[in-house]
């Protein structure tokens, strides 16, 4: 799946009073299944082994694209894919997190406390949760690199 253009992505604040409203979790799973099928899908080109996300049951790929921003540094933007309803509706809620946005603002955003504050830790499996994790790590270390070699480029 590919984050869906800016202003049909639906924001974390979003995401986050909607969750609020559902008080079933057969609701909000329905929800979150939702999410992950308001996206697009994504490219085949872009279902390589290097976009291959490890440490997740499921398939995911996760390729990011970075875009230089100047003085406030590189942005990204996210694709992703599963073979897992749930998981997609996981890769919408993080692309609400991190698609678009600059490398140092990903690298300072705790994922796990969105995710816990959405109680989704309480109500995956551990599988899930664990895949979650490596989704995310796997955004920080894209974001690392981005950062990096934008610091590299600046002259001193």
């Amino acid at each position: 799946m590919t984050a869906a253009s800016s202003d049909t992505l639906t924001t974390l604040d979003e995401i986050v009073d909607n969750f609020s409203l559902l008080e079933e979790w057969d609701d909000r799973y329905r929800y979150v299944i939702e999410l992950g099928r308001g996206l697009r899908p994504l490219p085949s080109r872009q279902r390589t082994e290097a976009n291959k996300v490890q440490g997740c049951a499921s398939q995911v790929c996760l390729p990011a694209t970075v875009h230089a921003n100047g003085q406030g540094g590189p942005t990204l933007t996210f694709s992703g894919d599963s073979d897992a309803h749930i998981v997609r509706g996981l890769i919408a809620i993080l692309f609400a997190m991190f698609s678009g946005k600059r490398a140092g603002d990903i690298l300072s955003t705790d994922a796990i406390a969105v995710f816990e504050r959405l109680g989704l830790r309480e109500h995956l499996t551990p599988q899930r949760s664990n895949g979650f994790r490596s989704m995310v790590e796997r955004i920080r270390a894209d974001a690392r690199a981005a950062f990096c070699l934008s610091v590299s480029d600046t002259a001193i």
